[in-house]
Order: structure tokens, then C-alpha cells, then sequence
């Protein structure tokens, strides 16, 4: 991992927020803060602003008599957004209006028909499709479902099962809901992937555990020069848990890892943010020269010094998803490629900064990163250039290829050295066929992997648009030859006769 002193410290908020040269802002009334994407080298490349904060939400401002206390967990529906205010034992419910000002709606903090009908530091919510309420009710050991008016529906508990060690408490922290209402958890000191719940309640089973993790030399020793005893009192080589988890509109669970060696990240082996399908598999496509790891290089010496941790994600409707990383406190986009749009953010209490942000939640393309220590909620909106971003990528999804080139170009008016606009464009020319094309703009994004692609369709097309040529040549070359070699021969033989007439 590079530990160069080229990115300048993020502990200096400050100047990171500065405005930056004329040459980078987008001009749309807002000043630009600091901004970034990695190039091809993996260089920090400064760039305008793709989110701008539209407003931070406090308890005063929701006019709340308690503030709130160690807040865990956002959860978006609608024009809707649930926060979990673990620390005062109770779920805020507030509302977006037209002018996407929030208000509260109701305090929920206690439910009809349950015991206990009230909640123990709850940590996250969710609702499915007809309007029911999931909510990890973390210290009642539980995971309680109740209707749009709070009536009790029933409860996902401990399994009793021999593949759930029954000497562990029962503490979800995080939950997923699937369209059938199947329930996917995240439970406290369990480490063999997530919890799954049919809609039922039933158990059965867990999904994704994380890789075991130990070296040659740690697995050698426990195994031939430890006796029982100290094999017992040692820690086991057991996978990790997950940090948090979220569903896209397809039913694929992003799950992030925060437990890993920074080694084992270029090399894709840690893997902090995973796609996963039915049965666990990771499935995230990673088309970028580096895995999605967040920052590719830190600041050594700094109090945030070491890779990106990453505490919460999203996902857009459009594929897009953001992670929010702890350590630095940075936002990191990515496109359904696994190539990354942009990455903003920093630690500190100003506007736009983090003290400690432990989820983000996202209503439309617009983002709310909440803070725990702080009880805010930052909302986050694209500017005129992340709008660009977003609306190339959409309009390649629907198939406007013309359009999604034409935005991708506009993007380049305002970052010129921005890679996934080559690339972009580069693969709308692939779905018009002008591979020619497509080769150069792929060139200059030093995009090897379509390159190569657009080469093999271009000289697929080449060859088969001057097969005759080809043909003609291929049979001239193997037929002149022959010709060549008969003509010599005749002419020899009627040497070899006049000979024989003149010898007689």
C-alpha cells in the first residue's frame, strides 16, 4: 500500500474545505470543497464537487423536547426516513416535503399487542412492501415486525437451532428485507454470515460468511507446537462479522468488512464491500484497475492514518452505490462496473464534515449521512456536474447510447481528466459499433481490459468487411506460387528437348 506525502492531510479541514481554482468549480452558485478521484496511476486527482449539503438536521430543528441520543441507523422509504435514536430507546419518523424540508411525524417508542411493548437500544429498521415495520430491538433480543399503525405482528428471536451456538445472546444489529419478506440480520458475536429468516419466522440458515483468515505460519504453529490447552485459550480461526448491510431494488445484499489486512487489499482478497447473491457468493463486478477499497493511499503520522473502513452503503436505483468510510470520514461512489465516480468528505464538526458517520441512507440521488456523535443528519445534493455523472450512467442503462456519449462529453468540459467519461464514452461507442473510436477513448483512459474488447470487434468487423480481399491475396499468394513453379517447369523441359534435337 502507498504511503506517500502526496495527498495532502485530511486532518487540516480547514483547508480542505477551501474553495478550490476556478478551474475546477462548477459554476452554479455554490463554492466547491474538496473533491477527488484516483487516475490510472492511482495519482489523487482533484475535481469539481458531485455533492454539495443542502442542509444538516438536528433535534432542535425537528423540534424534539429530548435530543437525540447515540443515533445507529437510517432507513429511507418514500418521502419517509426512519431514524433509530438507539440511545433514547425509540424509532424517529420524519418527512421530505415538496421543498425537501423534513419534518417529524411521529415518535415511535413503544407497540400494541407486544411484551415488552417498549424498545432497548434499537439499531436499525426496515419496511417491506406493504408497509410493515421491522426493528432490530437489539437489547430485547429480538427482531419485532408491527403493521403501519404499530400493532404487533410477531418476532424473529434466537433460533434454536445446533448450527446457532445457544450460549450467544440473540443481539441483531442490522436487518434486510427481501420483496417475499424474507429477514436477513446481522446479530452481534455471530460470525457465520447473515442470520436469514423466512417470512414465517422460521430460521434457516445463514448466508455469506465471511472467508477464514490466518496465515501459513499462525496455522503451523497453533497446529504442531501448541498442546490443547493453549489451542483452547487461543483465539480461534473463525471468519468475521460483518460491519453493515443493505438490499438494491434487484434483491442482492451489499455487505461491507471492516475486518481485514490493508495487504490483502490491492489483491482483492479483503474485499470490504461484497454483492451478495442467493446462496452468499460475492457477485460485485470490479472492471476498474483497483478494487473498490476506498482511499488507495493515506497520511502517515496522521491520527487517521490506514485504509478506509467502511460503515455503512446504499445503492442507488441506478446501480450507483455509496459507501461511508469511518476512518476519514469520506463518501466513495461507484457505477455498477465497480469504477469509481468521485470521493468528498472529511472528520470535524463544520458543515459537510464528519465527527463520527455511522449510516447513510440516499431518496432519489440526494444523500443523508447520519453521525452518531453529533445526532445530525447531513443531507447531501449533486451539483451540475454529479447530476451529469448520474444522468450519462442512466441514460446508457436505458439504452441512449448517443445521449449517454453526448452527457459524457459534457462532463469532460468540466474535468478533463476525468477516466470514467472515457470510459463511458468509450462504451457507448461499443454499443454503436464504432469500435474504432471506442479504442481511442478506452486508450486514453488506459482502459486495457475494453480495449482489448473493442480491438477483437474491430478487426472481427475489419476482416469481415474485406473477406474478398483477403481471400484474393491468401489464394494469389498459395496460386502464384504453383504457377510460378509449372511455367519453370515446361520452360525446363523444352530446354532439356532442344538439347537432345541439337545433340542428335
Amino acid at each position: 500500500m502507498k504511503r506517500t506525502q502526496r495527498i495532502l492531510s485530511f486532518a487540516l479541514a480547514a483547508l480542505l474545505l477551501l474553495p478550490m481554482s476556478a478551474a475546477l468549480a462548477v459554476d452554479d452558485g455554490f463554492s466547491a470543497t474538496y473533491t477527488y478521484n484516483y487516475d490510472y496511476w492511482g495519482d489523487l486527482r482533484e475535481s469539481p464537487d458531485a455533492y454539495r449539503v443542502d442542509q444538516v438536521v438536528y433535534s432542535r430543528s425537528l423540534g424534539l423536547d429530548v435530543p437525540m441520543r447515540k443515533p445507529q441507523s437510517l432507513y429511507a422509504k418514500g418521502s419517509d426516513l426512519y431514524v433509530c435514536d438507539t440511545g433514547n430507546n425509540r424509532i424517529l419518523q420524519l418527512r421530505r416535503d415538496a421543498d425537501k424540508q423534513f419534518s417529524l411525524v411521529r415518535v415511535i417508542s413503544e407497540i400494541n399487542g407486544a411484551e415488552p411493548a417498549t424498545f432497548n437500544s434499537p439499531s436499525d429498521i426496515a419496511l417491506d412492501s406493504a408497509g410493515n415495520i421491522y426493528i432490530c430491538d437489539t437489547n430485547n433480543n429480538r427482531i419485532v415486525k408491527v403493521d403501519k399503525d404499530l400493532n404487533y405482528l410477531q418476532s424473529f428471536v434466537k433460533p434454536l437451532d445446533s448450527t446457532f451456538d445457544q450460549s450467544l445472546s440473540f443481539l441483531p444489529s442490522r436487518l434486510v428485507v427481501d420483496s417475499v419478506g424474507r429477514v436477513f440480520t446481522l446479530a452481534t458475536h455471530v460470525n457465520k454470515g447473515l442470520v436469514k429468516y423466512e417470512a414465517n419466522g422460521e430460521f434457516t440458515g445463514f448466508v455469506g460468511a465471511n472467508t477464514v483468515k490466518y496465515n501459513l505460519w499462525e496455522y503451523i504453529w497453533k497446529t504442531f507446537f501448541t498442546t490443547k490447552e493453549q489451542r483452547d485459550q487461543q483465539a480461534a480461526f473463525v471468519p468475521t462479522e460483518y460491519e453493515n448491510i443493505c438490499i438494491d431494488k434487484e434483491g442482492f445484499i451489499y455487505a461491507t468488512n471492516i475486518v481485514f489486512s490493508e495487504y490483502d487489499l490491492m489483491s482483492d482478497v479483503a474485499k470490504p464491500i461484497r454483492r451478495l447473491n442467493s446462496i452468499g457468493s460475492d457477485i460485485l463486478i470490479k472492471n476498474d484497475r483497483y478494487p473498490p477499497i476506498g482511499d488507495l493511499e493515506w497520511v502517515e503520522g496522521t491520527n487517521d492514518y490506514g485504509p478506509s473502513k467502511f460503515k455503512d452503503i446504499t445503492v442507488l436505483d441506478n446501480d450507483i452505490y455509496i459507501a461511508v468510510d469511518r476512518t476519514r470520514g469520506r463518501l466513495f461512489g461507484y457505477d455498477p462496473q465497480g469504477i469509481m465516480l468521485w470521493a468528498f468528505g472529511t472528520k470535524g464538526n463544520s458543515e459537510g464534515a464528519f465527527l463520527s458517520a455511522i449510516s447513510i441512507e440516499h431518496m432519489g440521488n440526494d444523500l443523508m449521512v447520519l453521525d452518531e456523535n453529533e445526532s445530525s443528519i447531513t443531507v447531501f445534493t449533486p451539483t451540475e456536474y454529479g447530476n451529469l455523472i448520474y444522468r450519462a450512467n442512466d441514460q446508457y442503462l436505458k439504452g441512449d447510447y448517443d445521449g449517454s456519449a453526448d452527457t459524457w462529453r459534457e462532463v469532460l468540459k468540466l474535468n478533463a481528466n476525468y477516466n470514467s467519461a472515457f470510459i463511458g464514452i468509450g462504451r457507448a461507442l461499443m454499443r454503436q459499433e464504432a469500435y474504432g473510436e471506442a479504442m481511442e477513448y478506452f486508450k486514453m483512459a488506459h482502459d486495457r481490459q475494453n480495449y482489448g474488447r473493442a480491438y477483437r470487434y474491430y478487426r472481427k468487423i475489419l476482416v469481415e468487411k474485406n473477406i474478398g480481399w483477403i481471400v484474393a491475396v491468401v489464394a494469389a499468394l498459395l496460386v502464384i506460387p504453383l504457377v510460378i513453379r509449372k511455367v519453370k517447369g515446361v520452360k525446363e523441359e523444352v530446354e532439356a528437348y532442344e538439347r537432345r534435337k541439337v545433340a542428335h
